[in-house]
This record gives structure tokens, sequence and C-alpha cells, in this order.
């Protein structure tokens, strides 16, 4: 059995993953994302939407394949766990996973990018202009092929992003506040989630809704597909 690790804490992925007959492993990395910003405008110029979350979705894969390739190497403490919480440290396991899928996701509306809202007013703010309108969702996916070349192994190390425009509907300030009120908007790029509670806010999107939700099953089968893995593999 081909294994995964995914490096996101985001319950949304992993239970993404899971419905579709996937048992990731999942270790959170510990990468600094507005550094990695900085340091990508520096060397690119001004970043697109999508073009922002490949790069930290890049970042997160490769600062988690390296904390597991130091573990195994006798050099480092692994914090590897199947369920969706990072773990204690050094509670490691001792064989690499064959892949490590790293993720990220903004929202992009009138050219202004947006990930999770800094506080409760801020996702205030941002349903008051974002209701009656649309966005784009943007996923940034990067694999890293761990396998050892007698396995198939590619060394690969591949991402792509996934971009979906969502729809808002014409929600009064009453719900607003009563939804920001829940907490779950503060937890999540764009101040929504179209699998729990501001489904009912969200009228409709064009594209692939997974991507939405913070992991494209169709985009990441592709990715694998590039390096050799079938998805069948990892059920």
């Amino acid at each position: 059995m081909t294994t995964l690790l995914l490096a996101s804490a985001s319950p949304a992925r992993l239970s993404t993953l899971r419905s579709a007959g996937l048992d990731p492993q999942v270790r959170v990395s510990s990468v600094d994302e507005d550094a990695v910003l900085a340091e990508g405008r520096e060397r690119f110029g001004a970043l697109e939407a999508a073009d922002a979350v490949l790069l930290l979705a890049q970042a997160k894969a490769e600062d988690v394949t390296r904390a597991l390739e130091q573990t195994a190497a006798g050099t480092g403490t692994d914090a590897d766990t199947s369920a969706g919480e990072a773990p204690a440290e050094g509670s490691g396991v001792a064989a690499l996973p064959d892949l490590v899928v790293g993720c990220d996701s903004m929202l992009e509306l009138d050219g202004e990018i947006f990930g999770k809202p800094a506080d409760a007013e801020t996702a205030v703010a941002r349903w008051r202009t974002m209701r009656g309108r649309s966005g784009v969702l943007h996923t940034g996916h990067w694999v890293v092929d761990l396998r050892d070349p007698e396995d198939g192994g590619t060394g690969g190390t591949l991402g792509a992003t996934s971009s979906t425009t969502v729809h808002f509907a014409q929600v009064s300030d009453e719900e607003i506040e009563a939804y920001v009120a829940t907490g779950e908007p503060l937890a999540v790029a764009g101040a929504f989630t179209l699998d729990g509670r501001g489904g009912a806010f969200v009228s409709g999107v064009e594209g692939d809704h997974h991507g939405v939700v913070g992991i494209s099953l169709p985009l990441l089968r592709e990715l694998l597909d590039q390096v050799g893995v079938r998805w069948t593999d990892l059920w």
C-alpha cells in the first residue's frame, strides 16, 4: 500500500481525503507564511494569488519532508499522526511515507487576496464586502515523492493550483454576525467554508468544489499520476 502524509492541519482536507478512501498521516509544517511570501516577492516580484498559494504549498511540503528525513537519519524528532492534530514531539514512526502533500488556500476578490481573517471584526467586514458577489478560491497543491527508486520512486517534487469561482449569497448583517460568532470563519481562508455552516451562504461554485474545501481530488490524482502513482493504490 502506498502511504501518503498530509502536511496540513486542516480538518477539512483530512476529512476530504478520508471520504475518498485514503487514510493519510498528518504532520503540520513550521513554515512562516509571511516570510515565505516576502521571499517570493523579492525573488519573483508581485505574486498572483494562484502563485502565492502554490509557493506556500511547496514550502509546507518541503519543510515537512526535511523534518521527516532528519528524523529518519536520527538527527531530528518526528511529529506524525493520523488524527489530524499536531502530536507531541518525539512520537515518531521509523519509516518515511511514500508521498508528502502540502496545500494552501486563498480567496481572490477584485484583485485582493484574502487568507484567514485576523479577528472577528475583520471577518465581519470581509463578509459585508463578499456578499452578493463572486470570488475565486485558489488552492495550491505540492507533492514530494519519497519512495525508493527500487519501488518506483521518481524523486519528483511538483505542484499545481486549483482555482474555483465562488458565488456568495446576499446575506444580512444579522446572518454575518451570527456566522462569525460561531468562530468558523476565523479558521479558514476567505472566512467561509463550503462543507460547514458557511455552505448555506454560498449560492454556487464554478469548478471543483473539493478545491474550495481545501484539496482538489482530481488535481491531486493528476499530480500523483505524473510520479507514477495510481489513485487507487492509495485506497
